[in-house]
């Protein structure tokens, strides 16, 4: 039974440490941009959208669509950062351990 305690011990462990990285992953922000920067997203690291920035330069009614593709673009490109910076922190957390497709921490 001792390693039982110890695996409850580690589990424990690795709560406090999930839940200090969700802290931290509030105060993270990653930017995305599209049209070589004329169009830019920043998401904070749980992907909430925190600022939209649009060059004034775009701001044309007749090229609407293009705007709106370029705010999707810089959005995509901007929730690929913070996944993959959330990846990275997950990785520091476990240890390297790969978790199988669709698992997340906290279970």
């Amino acid at each position: 039974m001792k390693n039982l305690g110890q695996m409850m011990k580690q589990a424990q462990q690795m709560q406090a440490k999930m839940a200090e990285m969700q802290a931290r992953l509030d105060q993270v922000e990653m930017t995305g941009a599209a049209g070589g920067g004329l169009v830019q997203v920043t998401l904070n690291g749980k992907g909430e959208v925190r600022k939209i920035k649009i060059d004034k330069s775009l701001v044309d009614p007749n090229e609407v669509e293009v705007m709106e593709d370029l705010v999707l673009a810089a959005f995509n490109d901007a929730k690929q950062r913070v996944e993959s910076h959330v990846a990275e922190e997950m990785s520091k957390l476990t240890g390297g351990l790969k978790l199988p497709p669709g698992m997340k921490l906290p279970f």
